[in-house]
């Protein structure tokens, strides 16, 4: 078990290496530094007087931690000789300590879980089960859709239940597509992408950028398209042919001048909202067109455009982009294995998905409320972007899309890394797109077949 928790907190540390582009998960809207966290302590304990004290961790931002307290505090009011401590942490912080809390058989009752986790804390027994919880009624799921569920499900159990819908999201210049007379639509194919890169880059002389060094979650987007899960069973999915379209893309792209120059990141924070060059940068030599995102993440790149960007949204592309996309959950509520009140870290867990007043605090700043219920009620007290987010999810997305890919095995974040590094090989010319693809399968093999 040591030997399994010391990997974790590896695969931990691994992951916060790539948490500028989310390690193909979370970007820098939900991994902003917020307060640092005290020292996670004992999951839950009984205090003076007989009182239940949980604790609930968080990644995230000032505002996601102000919101939560609340949020935590009036479960609290309503329920008295409940007390629930909050701890927080920015995004690398978090999964450290997290790890290391696990190691010391002391987990909090409530954690903030990530997709590309929830695979390795389920194998190492660091999370309940919710299933039981679901069937006796103590958590209500009823308004939650099948899809959503499932991406919390890990073999026949509900380790996870989503504190937000998101979904693959293109965000883009609307504003200067508009003014120049460039027609952007949903479920564009790579090859209709293209041509918009073709058009924008000879109209405007802006360029793309195609999630540089941040491509595992595009990668595993655009394989779906040809019907290839990106992970099998201690190996990468399909034949390495099936590969060399994405590298082509990017090939093209270079040939052809419309890629944006990987020397631009040289001196950026990769991931960063502020520094992403849709809305960053000196000029059209320096700067991009889109950014390949997630839909909870339009309202801070929103903020942080300059004045008169109006920022628009669409599905990411791929060969089949009704087969690619997905919804997912844009971060994941858990309970600890190590509770020792788990029916009331249940509880609260139901409350923070189901209670009007605890989303009327929240107001979907972890994304798109699960339940349709939440959300519905929710919208008309939302910004007009928010309000988008919302119409992209239910509208373009729900309607047009497939169950998630289940979550993602040990090893992920090293393929994840690979993939950046063939990327780069690629952008600077040390590598044909054919060589890239050949490089990062049998990369990416070698790593899957040593988990």
């Amino acid at each position: 078990m040591k030997k399994r928790i010391a990997l974790l907190m590896a695969a931990a540390m691994a992951a916060a290496s790539l948490a500028g582009c989310g390690g193909g998960t979370s970007t820098t809207a939900d991994t902003t530094a917020g307060s640092a966290a005290e020292d996670t302590t004992a999951a839950s304990s009984g205090n003076a007087g007989g009182d239940t004290k949980l604790t609930m961790s968080w990644w995230g931002n000032q505002v996601r931690n102000e919101k939560t307290q609340a949020a935590l505090d009036l479960y609290a009011e309503q329920n008295p000789g409940i007390t629930i401590e909050g701890q927080f942490s920015e995004w690398s912080d978090y999964w450290n300590k997290l790890a290391t809390s696990a190691a010391g058989q002391a987990i909090p009752d409530l954690v903030q879980m990530d997709y590309s986790f929830i695979d390795q804390y389920v194998k190492n027994g660091l999370l309940v089960d919710l299933k039981p919880y679901i069937e006796d009624g103590t958590l209500d799921v009823s308004n939650i859709s099948e899809n959503t569920i499932a991406s919390g499900t890990v073999n026949d159990g509900v380790y996870a239940i989503c504190a937000g819908i998101n979904a693959p999201s293109l965000l883009y210049n609307k504003t200067l597509l508009e003014e120049n007379g460039i027609q952007i639509k949903d479920y564009m194919t790579t090859d209709e992408f293209m041509d918009v890169c073709r058009q924008v880059y000879e109209k405007t002389g802006y360029k793309t950028n195609i999630a540089y060094y941040n491509a595992g979650a595009y990668l595993d987007y655009f394989m779906r398209g040809y019907d290839v899960v990106l992970y099998g069973d201690k190996k990468m999915g399909g034949t390495v042919n099936d590969y060399l379209p994405f590298f082509q893309m990017y090939e093209t792209g270079i040939k052809e001048g419309w890629f944006i120059d990987p020397g631009v990141f040289a001196e950026l924070s990769i991931g960063s909202v502020e520094q992403e060059p849709l809305v960053y940068g000196s000029g059209p030599e320096t700067m991009s067109w889109c950014a390949f995102y997630n839909s909870n993440q339009l309202t801070a790149i929103q903020k942080a455009a300059p004045e008169g960007m109006e920022i628009g949204i669409t599905t990411w592309p791929s060969a089949d982009p009704k087969k690619s996309g997905y919804l997912k959950s844009s971060m994941f509520f858990s309970v600890g294995a190590h509770t020792k009140n788990p029916e009331e870290a249940v509880k609260v867990l139901n409350f923070l998905t189901n209670s009007s007043e605890a989303n009327n605090i929240l107001l979907g700043e972890r994304g798109v409320p699960a339940s349709s219920v939440i959300s519905e009620e929710l919208a008309p007290k939302m910004s007009d972007v928010d309000q988008e987010v919302i119409r992209y999810i239910n509208e373009v997305v729900t309607p047009n899309c497939s169950p998630i890919n289940p979550p993602q095995p040990d090893g992920a974040s090293e393929v994840s890394n690979l993939l950046n590094q063939v990327q780069e090989q690629l952008c600077y010319g040390a590598y044909d797109a054919a060589t890239a693809a050949e490089e990062f399968f049998n990369g990416a093999n070698n790593i899957m077949n040593k988990k």
